[in-house]
């Protein structure tokens, strides 16, 4: 039986490097929604820019996705900064509720506007997450909950806005909902065996294939402070 999934879009967004923080390299974390339709490119929305194109943007970070789901949430754990928590606030493309980590999967294709989108990995969190919400817990509470948000690799070129429609299409990898792989890319010790398959999965973005099989070896240790907190 094929799974029905169906959401619509509450908003798209997009933003260019701005230098926010003294000492920091820029970041084009902050983004605004756009009205009408946007160009839905292999590498992303139009207008959308990247400070940093070694670790944002590209074929397999084409555009982010965050479920609006999960607002309230962050509103109930940070209450000092609760009106912060609005579509939008996270850096992400594209804006939704009815589609969590929770119910979808890895390789999942679906309808992005007239564009056709595929589910290619989730996302890393990293210390510009604490400037940019203020919080210096945020980017380790993003990882530790799994409600992180995930990346789309563009596999038909299209429009996309505002009210527009999304449905699943595919479902090649229903064994690997987003939720459990998000969940294993962050586990310290993953079992081999596990590891060793999503290293091998096709659907997944290169760069997350690379983590998990270094994550083969059971004595590999990631050290995640850097990315998480901006220090060593």
């Amino acid at each position: 039986m094929t799974t029905v999934l169906e959401a619509t879009i509450i908003g798209v967004y997009t933003g260019s490097p701005e230098s926010r923080w003294e000492g920091k390299a820029p970041s084009a974390i902050r983004k605004e929604a756009r009205d009408g339709y946007l160009t839905v490119t292999g590498t992303g929305l139009a207008g959308d820019q990247q400070a940093d194109r070694t670790v944002h943007g590209g074929p397999e970070k084409a555009i982010h996705h965050y479920a609006a789901d999960h607002m309230e949430y962050w509103a109930e754990r940070f209450p000092e900064k609760a009106g912060q928590f609005v579509p939008g606030c996270f850096g992400e493309n594209i804006s939704t509720t009815g589609l969590t980590e929770a119910n979808l999967c890895l390789g999942d294709v679906l309808s992005l506007g007239s564009a056709r989108v595929q589910v290619c990995q989730g996302r890393q969190p990293c210390w510009k997450l604490n400037l940019h919400t203020d919080l210096t817990g945020m980017a380790p509470a993003f990882q530790k909950t799994g409600y992180t948000g995930w990346y789309y690799r563009v596999l038909e070129e299209g429009q996309v806005g505002a009210g527009d429609k999304m449905r699943l299409i595919e479902r090649p990898r229903p064994e690997w909902g987003l939720d459990r792989l998000i969940a294993a890319r962050f586990k310290p010790d993953l079992p081999s065996a596990t590891a060793e398959e999503l290293a091998n999965l096709p659907e997944l973005a290169e760069a997350w294939r690379t983590a998990f099989a270094r994550k083969v070896d059971p004595q590999y240790r990631e050290n995640t402070s850097r990315r998480l907190q901006g220090t060593d």
